[in-house]
């Protein structure tokens, strides 16, 4: 259920999983504004369901979630063509389509 516009981004980095999630903060909006207020939700988060902020709790996850949302995205071949770029620091952001280029 969505409140207003939604983002989808596809996050590229070795530990993109647990480096958002830490961003983000716990899911329990009353635990995100205790334990790390600085964090998305604990700034943000108005109820558990309302909480600003989504990501995927492991790597399958977000395998099934990309291909949810961008199914237009081959991830086996941007890890075979275009990752390599990205570990060789060869990677600009457009940001007018909002996107990473090589």
């Amino acid at each position: 259920l969505l409140s207003g516009p939604m983002w989808a981004y596809i996050l590229a980095h070795e530990n993109a999983v647990p480096l958002w999630r830490s961003l983000m903060g716990p899911t329990k909006v009353f635990r995100a504004r205790n334990s790390v207020p600085d964090s998305i939700r604990g700034a943000y988060g108005l109820t558990d369901t309302r909480n600003t902020t989504h990501g995927s709790d492991s790597p399958a996850s977000a395998s099934r979630e990309i291909a949810f949302f961008f199914p237009e995205f081959d991830e086996q071949l941007w890890y075979q063509q275009e990752e390599p770029h990205l570990r060789r620091g060869q990677v600009y952001y457009n940001a007018e389509e909002r996107v990473h280029c090589v």
